[in-house]
């Protein structure tokens, strides 16, 4: 199974991104990949809750899901959309941050709706309040596939070792974490935080990355820290994408997940303990 992780810089505008993103698929898959991965957010970057309101779709009418299923059929891959951004029927108006997973015939195997709400205070000038407008998800999802059962999350839930090991213990293979990381947080904690994630579950971590100033039309342009990873079970860096938009093609071998878990066996080691 040869992966490829794609590493977008997309505006507020899904449809002016939806282009770029079809030529790396189209990209990825004329290089041989059979499972091609996409960013959170793929669809649209934007801090502006009114922008949003009138880009934004709900998922029957979302033009960049339509398009990249259609590019999953149109060059027979399993393709991983890390996330887009869409409007529900909530009675408070909040989007939903949805994942999906797409197979060869354009079919929505899994979807995922991120959990974690990255609400936090990095400086004095940089705050994010995700659930401002975005509702939680409350469901974990592990998907299966005919080449691995597959772990499904998006970004800040990376920092909640809990979730991770619930999914690999329900089987997964593979953790998807695809992102659009704070450059600040990024260069602290991204690499470190994939490399445990994939350490104590013995898994492959796939995490797709948004990089540098996006684009807005309206608001102040948003920052990301990009560096797309592959990390391996036994937790190597397989790929670094580095800071610029473009690709990068990993070979997986799922004997290795088997290989690195019969090593150290600790998805299998849990104790029940009394709280502090």
């Amino acid at each position: 199974m040869k992966a490829a992780l794609l590493q977008l810089n997309v505006s507020d505008d899904p449809v002016a991104n939806l282009p770029q993103t079809i030529a790396m698929v189209a990209e990825a898959a004329k290089k041989g990949a059979d499972f091609i991965l996409t960013p959170e957010v793929t669809n649209c970057i934007s801090q502006d809750r009114a922008d949003q309101t009138a880009v934004l779709q709900h998922e029957a009418d979302v033009i960049t899901l339509k398009k990249l299923r259609e590019e999953a059929v149109r060059h027979g891959v399993w393709l991983s959309i890390g996330s887009i951004a869409l409007k529900t029927h909530d009675a408070d108006g909040r989007f939903a941050n949805r994942s999906f997973l797409i197979d060869p015939a354009g079919q929505i195997v899994a979807r995922y709706d991120k959990i974690h709400m990255f609400d936090v205070t990095v400086s004095e000038t940089e705050t994010y309040r995700e659930s401002a407008g975005y509702r939680p998800g409350g469901k974990a999802v592990v998907a299966d596939t005919p080449f691995a059962k597959i772990g499904m999350s998006v970004c800040y839930d990376v920092r909640f070792a809990y979730l991770y090991r619930a999914l690999s213990q329900a089987g997964a293979e593979i953790l998807l974490i695809p992102a659009a990381f704070s450059p600040v947080t990024g260069a602290a904690h991204w690499e470190p935080l994939l490399r445990a994630r994939a350490i104590e579950t013995g898994s492959y971590v796939l995490a797709a990355a948004q990089t540098g100033t996006h684009a807005s039309a309206s608001g102040k342009p948003r920052k990301t820290y990009g560096h797309s990873m592959a990390i391996s079970p036994w937790g190597e860096v397989l790929a670094d994408l580095g800071t610029e938009p473009g690709m990068a093609l990993v070979d997986l071998d799922l004997r290795s997940v088997a290989q690195s878990r019969k090593r150290i066996a600790a998805l299998s080691h849990d104790r029940p303990f009394e709280g502090p």
